[in-house]
């Protein structure tokens, strides 16, 4: 049975991007991104709101390269092989392989695309996640903390919005970064 689950990298103190927009410092190391990897194999679905599908597009062509880390072709080939729901009002059309546009979160719709898929579903972004969250819809939720305090910028998590967790996994990695694994509970 599908998932929606939500994954992001973010700092320890909560925030996937600092008050100038910026999230080099979450940039995974090797083994990191390897457990990343892995963790979105069984993904066959990524929902996005716009922002975030302009920074993600860029993996229509990374890790094509003869140079490219392994982590990064293999991360590459996850992003071509899935499918793709960007929910955008200003956005045309697509720009890369397997993406339609959709202009309005519907939690009814995505509730029923989870039901009837056989991969899981991720949803991306923080802002596009607080739709889905206020409906109830995610089921899982994979942090991975970056080792950077921030001090501000753009919440993992939206206000307003309690959950009950159960934590199903954990790892800590070479470079310092720290995967949380919860099973949203209710």
């Amino acid at each position: 049975m599908a998932r929606l689950v939500y994954s992001m990298i973010c700092s320890l103190d909560g925030y996937v991007a600092d008050e100038d927009g910026r999230f080099d410092w979450a940039v995974p190391g090797e083994e990191a991104h390897a457990f990343i990897n892995e963790a979105e194999r069984p993904v066959g679905t990524h929902l996005f709101g716009r922002r975030m599908y302009e920074v993600m597009r860029g993996w229509e062509t990374m890790g094509t390269g003869p140079g490219d880390a392994r982590t990064t072709r293999d991360f590459g080939a996850l992003w071509r092989a899935a499918d793709k729901v960007v929910y955008s009002r200003t956005l045309d059309r697509p720009v890369t392989a397997r993406t339609r546009i959709e202009r309005e979160f519907a939690p009814g719709a995505v509730r029923r695309m989870v039901a009837a898929a056989d991969r899981d579903v991720s949803v991306s972004g923080p802002t596009l996640a607080a739709h889905a969250f206020r409906a109830g819809l995610v089921q899982e939720c994979r942090v991975y903390l970056a080792p950077a305090v921030v001090g501000g910028g753009l919440r993992v998590f939206p206000d307003g919005v309690r959950l009950g967790l159960e934590c199903v996994a954990e790892r800590r990695f070479a470079d310092g970064m720290v995967y949380v694994g919860y099973r949203v509970r209710g």
